[in-house]
């Protein structure tokens, strides 16, 4: 993982003090809240309805176990006691005190984390596939790019007051986890019919109010004009997004306005300028940055061998097998695994991790995974480097600490966002309704018939829980003061991208399990053998879902 150097490490700490003397100056009157706005919007604090919340960065979603450890020890000194892992792979403290938050971000810095553009108009942190560099399907380890943008996005001037938030993903896999098609800009990592590695760039993607599919705007981008190319949509977006209306200043309204190919074209003049400037990419800098990537030390491994006393365990142990079939993944590295620690267990809200919980798996990264772990997209957290051997001890303390739940990708997985009972923004709860899900869907032979599910549920149409994209989507709506929720169905968040249609009128909370049985009930009976939820849909459509459950 990527290690702050001399300089890193003084604009963290610099950037504590410069905050420190922000927050002290707000509460002395000498700042007032419109200004202050901005200041710790831009330091990761929220004002929520009961207390401030802070959003910590975890680039690309990594995770050393010495972060693991200090993430557990600020929330028990600062917070209640845990974490909550956010669909865009941040951690969120959701009861700091304000007047602490410039000690917790010191605490933070002396493990080379912070909070600086969690939040506000500017570039937000680099998300990538949680697998990176374990995946056997990458072609290439997408980190390595993931931290080269980060650090050109980093404190940068022209781009620090933005229209709006911004967002970039990358992704370099057959298979897309990073959701790089809802994002500002999505980079995906490609081979051409030559051999060579390059970039795919998507633009105006993203889901709340408005939401869209990103559009290619460069097919094929060598390696070396990535942040020249990067520069130029964003100067094309801070000179004509909107800045006098909040809901239509992100960069897809921009890119919708003007046409796809006008935005290119405008992109392209603009690039002409920069091509071949200061900011092109040289070998040296990019090896530089990859050797923070380097594969770890991986033992020589019988593969086969490992495997065969693998499924010996699994054979006596139905339970471990079940685990090891759900919640664990092919690995590039002979007599290796990749391991998905569930945060899911019904009764608790999805995505909250306790603080030991995170010393736990501090200890799992540290004896079994060289010392680090990942979030994910879908709010849990993975051992990426784990060996076979070592994954029934693994499996015996994920279970003792519940972090086991063998229901990865499968309906009661749920993503979910805070909701109402922390977001100031949020029209309906959403944590009530993903554990009445959870609670009422509990037979685990069903939930397997039912094959791979996506279920996200959000508060609002801000969509931090991305339900335009689920398999099956909720959303919270008002209506004159009583919570309801809409169902939308057929969203994906792959390389097949697609946005979720509404399937009619809202429900109370109560009638949300039994809605959702009556959809899951004409998806089973409709279904052709083999045939997944997304495919049935996309085959029969809305209409049968829609006169299923409004028939009575």
């Amino acid at each position: 993982m990527y290690q702050y150097d001399k300089i890193d490490q003084q604009i963290v700490n610099e950037r504590v003090e410069q905050f420190r003397g922000q927050v002290s100056r707000y509460f002395a009157g000498e700042i007032t809240e419109a200004q202050f706005l901005p200041l710790r919007l831009q330091n990761g604090i929220y004002i929520e309805r009961l207390s401030p919340l802070l959003r910590i960065a975890v680039p690309y979603g990594t995770l050393s176990s010495k972060q693991l450890r200090k993430l557990a020890q600020v929330s028990r000194d600062y917070d209640k006691g845990y974490g909550h892992i956010s669909t865009r792979q941040n951690i969120q403290l959701h009861w700091p005190q304000l007047k602490q938050a410039p000690d917790i971000l010191a605490e933070l810095a002396t493990v080379q984390m912070h909070a600086i553009q969690t939040s506000g108009s500017c570039i937000r942190g680099i998300t990538s596939d949680q697998f990176a560099g374990a995946a056997a399907d990458e072609i290439e380890d997408p980190r390595t790019w993931a931290e080269i943008i980060r650090q050109w996005s980093s404190l940068h001037p022209e781009f620090a007051f933005l229209p709006r938030k911004f967002k970039i993903a990358v992704c370099a896999s057959k298979e897309d986890r990073a959701a790089i098609l809802v994002h500002d800009i999505g980079v995906e990592l490609i081979e051409n019919d030559e051999g060579e590695t390059g970039f795919r760039i998507y633009v105006g993607g993203g889901l709340g109010r408005s939401p869209y599919i990103g559009s290619a705007i460069a097919d094929f981008l060598p390696k070396k004009h990535l942040l020249t190319y990067l520069d130029a949509i964003m100067r094309i977006y801070n000179q004509f997004g909107r800045r006098d209306n909040k809901y239509k200043a992100r960069v897809k309204i921009l890119v919708k306005a003007m046409g796809v190919d006008a935005f290119r074209e405008a992109v392209e003049s603009e690039w002409a300028a920069l091509k071949d400037g200061p900011s092109t990419l040289i070998e040296e800098e990019v090896e530089r940055v990859r050797t923070f990537f380097k594969s770890p030390d991986y033992e020589t491994i019988d593969d086969a061998e490992a495997e065969s006393k693998l499924q010996a365990q699994a054979d006596a142990n139905p339970e471990f097998a079940n685990w090891l079939k759900r919640n664990t993944r092919a690995h590039q590295a002979p007599g290796y695994k990749i391991i998905t620690l569930s945060f899911k267990m019904t009764g608790y809200s999805p995505g909250d991790i306790t603080a030991e919980q995170m010393e736990v798996v501090a200890d799992l990264a540290e004896n079994f995974s060289f010392g680090e772990a990942r979030t994910t997209h879908e709010q849990n957290l993975t051992l990426n480097y784990v060996k076979k051997s070592d994954l029934l001890t693994v499996w015996k303390i994920a279970k003792q600490y519940g972090m086991a739940t063998p229901t990865v990708g499968y309906l009661t997985d749920v993503i979910c966002c805070p909701g109402g009972d922390f977001c100031a923004l949020a029209n309906a709860k959403s944590i009530p309704v993903a554990e009445a899900v959870q609670r009422h869907f509990d037979d685990l032979d069903y939930i397997y018939d039912l094959g791979e599910i996506d279920l996200n549920i959000s508060g609002c149409m801000n969509a931090c829980g991305h339900h335009h994209v689920g398999h099956i989507g909720i959303i919270g709506v008002d209506k004159k003061g009583e919570e309801f929720y809409q169902i939308q169905l057929g969203g994906n968040q792959n390389k097949e991208a697609s946005l979720g249609k509404i399937l009619g009128p809202s429900f109370a909370a109560v009638e949300v399990p039994g809605i959702l049985k009556t959809i899951l009930n004409t998806y089973v009976e409709s279904r052709t053998e083999g045939e997944s939820f997304l495919e049935t849909y996309n085959r029969i459509g809305i209409k049968p879902f829609k006169e299923r459950v409004y028939a009575a």
